[in-house]
């Protein structure tokens, strides 16, 4: 499976433009970015999109540290949303604090923690475990 689209929740404009660089040059990445630059702006688009039938990113990069509405806010509203097929949420973050890694994992939408920087190497790995996810599913 091709991922055709990945929104980038994060207020920093250069991890915002060099993870668009990364997408670019990766192979498995489909042609869509969607940028929000906090977790309310996100939650009201990706609501939306919800409302409206639209189809949802596949991957979802979420910053942890950011104004109006963070990363822990925007995954306890997120979770909430009615919605059959989650995006797959990673927490793309410069914390490094273990109590954020260990939060993380008691959201199921949650694949990973990825401490920035997110790099080529990390994103193949990430597309190749997706890739493998949808190819073992589907086989069920």
């Amino acid at each position: 499976m091709k991922i055709e689209t990945v929104c980038i929740i994060d207020d920093d404009p250069i991890f915002v433009y060099g993870t668009k660089i990364l997408l670019n040059y990766n192979s498995s990445f489909g042609s869509s970015v969607i940028v929000h630059e906090d977790g309310k702006e996100a939650l009201e688009n990706l609501t939306s999109m919800v409302r409206s039938g639209e189809k949802l990113p596949d991957v979802i990069f979420l910053d942890l540290n950011m104004p109006i509405m963070d990363g822990w806010e925007f995954l306890d509203e997120f979770v909430k949303l009615p919605i059959e097929n989650k995006p797959r949420v990673y927490i793309v973050s410069s914390s490094i604090d273990n109590q954020d890694i260990e939060r993380a994992k008691t959201y199921d939408i949650v694949k990973d923690f990825i401490v920035k920087p997110l790099s080529d190497s990390i994103l193949s790995d990430l597309f190749k475990t997706i890739e493998t996810e949808d190819l073992h599913n589907t086989s069920l």
